[in-house]
C-alpha cells in the first residue's frame, strides 16, 4: 500500500513538472524584445504623452478586474478610450500594445476605434508608461496566456494563484532605463521651396504646399501614409507635370507656381510658420511679398469618395480662390460625378494656441488659402496614427484626387472655361498623365521610414529621405531653397526605443523548486527504506503468484 502511494506521488510530481515544461514559453523563459515608447512632447505650453519609462510589473489582461501596479497587455482591438482610462485610473504600472504586422487584416471599425483612442490618449500627459511593440509568436503566446488567466477570475483566489504557479501564466515585464530621459531640443526642421516662373512680369503666384512629417502614438512606428504621404506624392507629381508645361514659352501660363514641402506640420505647422515669417518679415524680395492668388494645401488625399475644401473665411465672388474652387467643382461634376464635394468654413480662434489646418498659418498673415482633404473633421484620428500605413492607401483614389487638382489648376491658369473649352476637356493625358508606377514608388519610399519630426535629422535613412525630396525639387523646379529652422523650446519631444524583458515570476521558480525538493525527498525516503520496501514488494509478488 505504501509503495502504491509513493508511486502515485512520484507520478504526480512528474506530471506537474511536465505541465510546467509544456506551459513555458515556446522557445525561452526569458525573452527580450524592442518596444517603442509613447510620444512625450510640449505643444504650445501643453504637456502631452507619457512621462514614465521604467516598468517592473506582472503582465495582466485588460479584462482583469484589478490592474493596480500591473502591466496591461492589449491588442489593437483592446485599446479603447474606456480601457485606457480604466488602466490609468486604477494606477496600472504600464500599458503594452501589440501591433499586428499586417495592418490590413484589421477591420475598418477596429482601425477607426483605435485611431480615436490614440488621438485622445495623446491629448493629455500621463505618468503611466505606454509602449507599442510589433507582434511576434512569443508575445502572442503571452497575450493568450494572460487572457486565459483572466477568464478564471470567477474562481477562488487560492485556485487562481495555484493555477498561475503551476501553469506559469504570470509574466514579469521589465524595462530598465540606465540613462536619464532628456528632451530633444536640438533637432532641426527643414522646409523646401521651389518655383516654376510664369510668363510675364509681376504675375500672380499660386502656392501649392504639403507637410511631409508624420505623427502617431509612438514616433518610431509613425509612417503617415495618408497623412501626409498622399499630399507629398500628389505635390511631387504636380511639379513633374507642370514643369513640362512651363518648359515651353508657348505653354507657359501667366502665373508663378511655387511649391513647398514643410516640416513640423504635426507640431502646429511650425515649419510653415517659420517659413512664412522668413519670407514676409526678413526676406527683401519674395514671391509671398507680391501678388499671391491663393495657397492650396494638400492634406490626406488617399482615401474616401469625398473632398472637402477647408477655409478660414468663405471666398468672395470674383476672387482667384473662388474661381479656382469653381474649377474644382467643374472637374468633379464632369468626370467624377459620384464624388461628394463640400466647403467647410472654420473661423480661426485667436484664443487657441494651435491651428487645425496648414492654410490657417497663411490666413493669419492675410494670405488667401484653403486645405483640400478627404477628411471633414480636422480632429480626425487618421491625421496622427500608427495605423496609417501604406496598406491603408487606395492608389486609385490617390490618383483621382491628383487629377482633379491638376485639371482644375490648368483650367484656372489657362482660363479654359472662358475660352469655350468643353467641361470634360482633359489636359493631362497620354504622356502628360499621372504615372501609377511613380506615385506608388514615391508612396512606398515615403513610408519606408517613420517620418516623426524628431527623427528626421537623427538617422541616415531619415536624412536621406529629406535629401531625396530636395533632389526631386531640383529636378523639376527652379530657385530651389532649403530652409532649416531650429525648434522652439516649447516644442520639446521625447522618443526612446527601449528593451523589455519577459521572464517567469518568482512564484514559478519557488513552485518548481518545491516540486524538485519533494521529488528528491521521495527518492531519498525510498533509498533509506529500501529493505522494508523490498520485503513488501516481495510479499506482494508472492501472494499474487499463490
Amino acid at each position: 500500500m505504501l509503495l502504491k502511494h509513493l508511486s502515485a506521488a512520484a507520478v504526480l510530481l512528474l506530471l506537474c513538472v511536465q505541465s510546467l515544461h509544456g506551459s513555458a514559453l515556446p522557445a525561452v523563459s526569458s525573452y527580450e524584445f524592442t518596444a517603442y515608447r509613447m510620444q512625450h512632447y510640449n505643444l504650445a505650453q501643453q504637456r502631452r504623452g507619457c512621462r514614465g519609462a521604467i516598468v517592473v510589473a506582472e503582465a495582466r489582461s485588460a479584462d482583469e478586474p484589478v490592474l493596480t501596479r500591473r502591466c496591461v497587455i492589449m491588442k489593437v482591438q483592446d485599446f479603447t478610450t474606456e480601457n485606457y482610462l480604466e488602466a490609468q485610473g486604477q494606477g496600472a504600472a504600464a500599458i503594452l500594445i501589440l501591433l499586428p504586422k499586417n495592418i490590413s487584416s484589421i477591420s475598418h471599425e477596429t482601425v477607426q476605434s483605435f485611431m480615436v483612442s490614440e488621438s485622445e490618449a495623446l491629448l493629455k500627459e500621463t505618468l503611466m508608461p505606454v509602449y507599442v511593440v510589433p507582434e511576434d509568436e512569443q508575445l502572442l503566446y503571452m497575450y493568450e496566456e494572460v487572457k486565459q488567466a483572466a477568464a478564471t477570475r470567477n474562481l477562488s483566489i487560492f485556485i487562481r494563484v495555484l493555477r498561475s504557479m503551476v501553469t506559469a501564466t504570470a509574466f514579469q515585464m521589465l524595462v530598465s532605463n540606465k540613462a536619464p530621459i532628456k528632451a530633444i531640443t536640438d533637432n532641426s526642421i527643414v522646409t523646401l521651396e521651389g518655383v516654376l516662373p510664369g510668363a510675364g512680369e509681376d504675375v500672380p503666384t499660386i502656392v501649392i504646399t504639403a507637410h511631409y512629417d508624420s505623427h502617431g502614438l509612438a514616433p518610431w512606428l509613425s509612417y503617415g501614409a495618408d497623412s501626409n504621404g498622399s499630399g507629398v506624392t500628389i505635390l511631387l507629381e504636380l511639379a513633374r507635370l507642370f514643369q513640362k508645361l512651363y518648359s515651353s514659352s508657348r505653354t507657359r501660363p501667366p502665373y508663378h507656381l511655387m511649391f513647398s514641402l514643410t516640416g513640423g506640420g504635426k507640431y502646429n505647422f511650425l515649419g510653415t510658420k517659420r517659413w512664412i515669417e522668413e519670407n514676409l518679415d526678413h526676406a527683401e524680395s519674395s514671391l509671398l511679398h507680391d501678388n499671391v492668388a491663393f495657397v492650396l494645401c494638400l492634406d490626406t488625399l488617399a482615401n474616401g469618395d469625398e473632398l472637402y475644401m477647408h477655409v478660414s473665411r468663405p471666398p468672395k465672388p470674383e476672387t482667384p480662390m473662388h474661381s479656382f474652387i469653381q474649377h474644382l467643382e467643374e472637374v468633379v461634376s464632369s468626370r467624377f460625378p459620384w464624388l461628394k464635394m463640400g466647403l467647410v468654413h472654420k473661423k480661426i480662434n485667436l484664443v487657441e494656441s494651435t491651428v487645425a489646418w496648414e492654410h490657417e498659418r497663411y490666413s493669419l498673415r492675410r494670405i488667401p488659402g484653403f486645405t483640400l482633404s478627404h477628411l471633414e473633421d480636422p480632429k480626425s484620428g487618421l491625421r496622427g496614427s500608427i495605423l496609417d500605413t501604406v496598406s491603408q492607401i487606395d492608389f486609385r483614389r490617390l490618383k483621382r484626387n491628383g487629377i482633379i487638382v491638376a485639371e482644375a489648376l490648368a483650367r484656372y491658369m489657362y482660363n479654359l472655361s472662358d475660352k469655350g473649352s468643353p467641361k470634360d476637356v482633359q489636359v493631362f493625358k497620354g504622356q502628360m498623365d499621372f504615372q501609377d508606377s511613380r506615385m506608388s514608388s514615391m508612396m512606398y519610399f515615403l513610408t519606408s521610414v517613420p517620418r516623426a519630426t524628431q527623427l528626421l535629422d537623427k538617422e541616415p535613412g531619415h536624412i536621406l529621405l529629406v535629401n531625396s525630396l530636395e533632389h526631386e525639387f531640383k529636378r523639376y523646379l527652379q530657385q530651389v531653397h532649403r530652409h532649416t529652422f531650429r525648434q522652439d523650446k516649447r516644442y520639446q519631444r521625447l522618443c526612446t526605443g527601449k528593451y523589455m524583458h519577459l521572464v517567469k515570476p518568482a512564484a514559478f521558480d519557488l513552485f518548481l523548486g518545491g516540486c524538485i525538493a519533494a521529488y528528491l525527498g521521495i527518492v531519498y525516503y525510498a533509498i533509506q527504506n529500501f529493505g522494508y520496501l523490498y520485503t513488501k514488494l516481495k510479499a506482494a509478488v508472492k501472494s499474487k503468484h499463490q
